[in-house]
């Protein structure tokens, strides 16, 4: 296949064709996730226990636990990013104790499987206790210049792996030990050390809809559940077919 064929260029909204599937996105925050979801065909809605503004589509302000116990048959699939600072590599280390964060990741795959639909937990690489079903980093799609490893644990579903280009010859601007470093690539976390301007956050994972920093550094780049959405959508499809 080629590899066009596999990561395409994200579509625009007038571009999207619909593919009749429902996704349920929880702990959406302003809809990284759902926006590629949403491009590849689904009909996404999201959930998340604080107001989200600037989220692009349906959305419901409840605990996504709950919510996916009483809802979650609903739906054809399930996308879930549980909080990470319990479990991402900020909070080990030195870091580790010095913050109180508790990890949501055991309730949520709990709550997920009570479902019976397919279902996948997004995460950083770190030290969530998750299966890394597929890896995937900014390098592997054209235009993004953000590195942002995610992990994805997958259920009832099945994703190919890309390859990863080698990170030789990239480098994230900005200063690290009070030395200021040029590069290709942006830090989309944070105010200081010369991260880089909205714009530039935003053209870096691919968002629009959004100017709120902190919205955009909790993200993850559309382009990941694009790729995600257009491959599972293809299964679901069929398998929807095959049981009619």
């Amino acid at each position: 296949m080629r590899l066009a064929d596999i990561r395409p260029a994200l579509p625009s909204l007038d571009q999207r064709r619909p593919n009749g599937l429902r996704l349920l996105d929880l702990y959406c925050c302003a809809g990284g996730a759902s926006m590629g979801y949403h491009l590849a065909g689904f009909e996404v809605t999201g959930v998340d226990i604080a107001p989200q503004p600037n989220y692009p589509f349906t959305f419901h302000q409840a605990d996504a636990i709950t919510f996916v116990r009483e809802h979650g048959h609903e739906y054809d699939v399930i996308n879930a990013c549980p909080p990470c600072q319990a479990d991402c590599t900020l909070t080990a280390g030195t870091n580790q104790g010095r913050v109180n964060h508790r990890s949501l990741m055991a309730q949520t795959r709990e709550a997920l499987m009570s479902t019976g639909r397919p279902w996948l937990i997004e995460n950083p690489v770190g030290k969530a206790k998750m299966r890394a079903d597929l890896v995937l980093c900014g390098l592997m799609f054209p235009g993004l210049r953000v590195f942002r490893h995610r992990q994805f644990e997958l259920h009832g579903l099945a994703v190919p792996q890309l390859d990863e280009p080698s990170h030789r010859g990239h480098r994230v601007r900005g200063w690290r030990h009070g030395r200021f470093y040029e590069g290709d690539m942006v830090a989309v976390y944070g105010d200081g050390g010369g991260k880089g301007s909205i714009t530039e956050w935003q053209d870096a994972m691919g968002i629009t809809w959004t100017d709120v920093r902190r919205e955009i550094a909790e993200a993850i780049p559309p382009a990941y559940t694009h790729y995600i959405g257009r491959t599972i959508a293809e299964a679901l499809t069929a398998s929807t077919w095959q049981a009619a």
